[in-house]
């Protein structure tokens, strides 16, 4: 069950009765000693928080103690009444006693109760820095309003109402200011100011930004974050003497803001200042990386401060922003025109360091994208680990600057207790909590020591492993242009074996087609030779069946061509000096015999020419001209086909 704590000792803020010994609530009116004196809630029973308030809480004895007068609940406000683990919120209006009960039936009118007053719409909180640093170590001034809200009551009250109390505009600037500054020095300091500059949502994209950081810390206390408001963001350039020189308003927002000595980037810094401000830049990168090279096992010799933590993060998403930046660019042109000069000019240095061949353009850019990949990775792994320790370390000094606001508030309310031995006794007991809660907080700054050097720790492992993997890349990349070189010998291998085949198919086709020639030439020869032949001659070398015929057809023609005498005379001569058949058969065989030898003597010719112009052109498969009788080439000793 919850319950607060009251002062003892001390006199009733509503009726001013004075009390003594050990009692927590007034004797008169119920009231717990030690409330706020707040007048509308106290004394005229308004229940409303005041205008830098964002809650009034307070307890009674028994709840029906509150009805000293007419009950408000203005339309500005809203009230909570606690008892047990309940939160009951009393709806806008006036109550007496009865209706009140009577509406609210299930409260419990002889039991104590906590009450809770806040108001219905969110406090701005102002917060101002001067010395926030962009990427360039260039100082912005910030102004900026946070909207808070009380969103989950019992929450808010386990953390805030352990005792009496206000809440305001002061203890919550108090409370937030080093979370707001970290959420906006981390905006900042992983941007340019020329970025910055040309940047037209970046008031929303910080406002967003802030937002959402806050609303992770204080969802486990009961706040919320309405909105908030990024009122100026400016960056004042002062001369050698402190005169300011002129102002670069980044955001503003002119209905709380008058801009003066307003002018533009370029009228404040000329091109060789621009120079040294990039140089600067990288300093702080390279001064970064050195110094987490160099951590030790030994926490005290840590030579990152707990103030530096802030700026490493900042110098960490800058390097994880610019890489993001490469890895969007399609080419090296875009990723110089999105401002990633700096860092693809550090892994170009680093390639060159390794020895990287020279590569064609697109293989080159494969390699970079490939290397500023492998570095964001390793990055993202340290910084996620950053921003959980960073979220761990800020809850509990929440936590821890909210124990010391209510022991301070604890020793003013102990400085009006009467008794002057109980005053001091009680004062004895709140300085040592207050130097328990002191102890605490060094235990916390100890605490962040030591999760910094881890974080540092796991920096360091995380460089080793983005050598790891880029010397995987590198290694698959090496075994795939292998591969490829492998794949690229065999296809040529295969290319020039297709080709000699196909030269040699044409070598026997270019053979055949002249040997058919040249049949068809001894053909036409022999036919024309056989027309000029008389008919002797063509009966002479006619084949087997056809010289009967020839020889009846030119004995008709001549027998046609004779007069009777011829005739008669030629009867008489008929069997005398007459070859016979097999005798012309024979002649004729003779004759074929000798024109099939003239042929084939003509294409052993021609197959002879044909060996030795392959001969003369032997080659192994490098190219290397080698003899007819050599089986291995004498220059590579390859194996040499046949």
């Amino acid at each position: 069950m919850f319950q607060m704590f009251g002062s003892g000792g001390a006199s009733c803020p509503r009726c001013e009765r004075k009390h003594g010994g050990d009692a927590r609530y007034c004797g008169g009116c119920g009231l717990i000693l030690g409330a706020p004196r707040n007048v509308p809630v106290l004394r005229e029973n308004r229940w409303v928080a005041g205008p830098d308030e964002l809650a009034v809480f307070f307890g009674v004895r028994e709840l029906s103690g509150v009805f000293v007068k007419t009950l408000r609940v203005p339309a500005t406000a809203r009230a909570y009444i606690l008892q047990g683990m309940h939160a009951t919120e009393v709806p806008q209006g006036e109550y007496e006693i009865e209706g009140f009960f009577t509406r609210l039936n299930h409260l419990l009118r002889d039991q104590h109760a906590e009450i809770l007053v806040t108001r219905t719409g969110a406090l701005p909180v102002e917060f101002r820095f001067d010395d926030v640093a962009t990427s360039e170590q260039l100082a912005v001034s910030a102004r900026l309003t946070v909207s808070l809200r009380i969103e989950n009551v019992p929450a808010f009250a386990r953390h805030f109402m352990t005792m009496p109390g206000t809440i305001g505009s002061d203890e919550l600037r108090e409370l937030l200011a080093a979370p707001v500054r970290q959420l906006a020095g981390e905006f900042v300091g992983a941007r340019s100011i020329r970025e910055m500059a040309g940047n037209r949502d970046l008031r929303e994209q910080l406002d967003e930004r802030l937002q959402s950081g806050l609303k992770l810390l204080l969802a486990e206390y009961g706040l919320a974050v309405v909105k908030v408001d990024t009122v100026e963001l400016r960056h004042d350039k002062y001369d050698a003497h402190r005169a300011r020189v002129g102002s670069l308003w980044l955001a503003a927002d002119e209905r709380h803001v008058q801009i003066e000595h307003a002018k533009h980037l370029d009228d404040l810094y000329d091109a060789e200042e621009w120079q040294r401000l990039r140089r600067a830049e990288q300093a702080a990168r390279v001064r970064q990386r050195e110094r987490e090279l160099r951590q030790d096992d030994a926490i005290a010799r840590a030579e990152l401060s707990l103030q530096g933590a802030d700026r490493a993060h900042a110098v960490r998403a800058r390097q994880i922003e610019l890489y993001a930046r490469i890895l969007d660019a399609g080419s090296r042109k875009q990723a110089l025109e999105r401002g990633a000069g700096d860092v693809l000019a550090e892994l170009e240095h680093e390639l060159a360091k390794k020895g990287a061949r020279r590569l064609d353009e697109a293989q080159e850019w494969k390699h970079l994208r490939a290397l500023a990949q492998v570095r964001m990775r390793s990055e993202l792994e340290v910084a996620q680990q950053d921003a959980r320790q960073a979220q761990a370390i800020a809850r509990q000094r929440f936590s821890q600057q909210l124990l010391q606001q209510q022991i301070r508030h604890k020793i003013e309310q102990a400085a009006l207790i009467e008794d002057a031995a109980r005053r001091q006794a009680e004062l004895r007991r709140l300085r040592a909590s207050e130097e328990d809660a002191a102890r605490r907080a060094g235990e916390i700054d100890e605490q962040e020591h030591l999760a910094r050097h881890q974080s540092l720790l796991l920096a360091n492992a995380a460089r080793r492993r983005e050598a790891e993997r880029l010397q995987e890349w590198e290694d698959e990349q090496a075994r795939q242009r292998i591969e490829s070189t492998r794949t690229g010998q065999q296809q040529d291998k295969l290319a020039r074996t297709i080709e000699l085949d196909a030269r040699q198919a044409r070598a026997m086709q270019d053979v055949q087609l002249d040997a058919e020639e040249r049949r068809h030439a001894l053909e036409l020869r022999r036919l024309e030779v056989f027309g000029a032949m008389d008919d002797t001659a063509k009966l002479a070398l006619a084949a087997a069946p056809n010289a009967a015929v020839l020889g009846d057809f030119m004995k008709t023609r001549v027998h046609a061509s004779m007069d009777a005498g011829q005739l008669a005379a030629l009867s008489g001569l008929a069997g005398e000096g007459k070859l016979t058949s097999r005798e012309a058969l024979q002649l004729v065989r003779d004759e074929q015999a000798r024109r099939e030898l003239e042929v084939d003597r003509d294409r052993r010719h021609q197959v002879a020419l044909l060996a030795t112009q392959a001969a003369a052109n032997r080659r192994c498969a490098h190219g290397h001209p080698a003899r007819d009788d050599d089986h291995f080439c004498a220059a590579c000793g390859a194996a040499i086909p046949r």
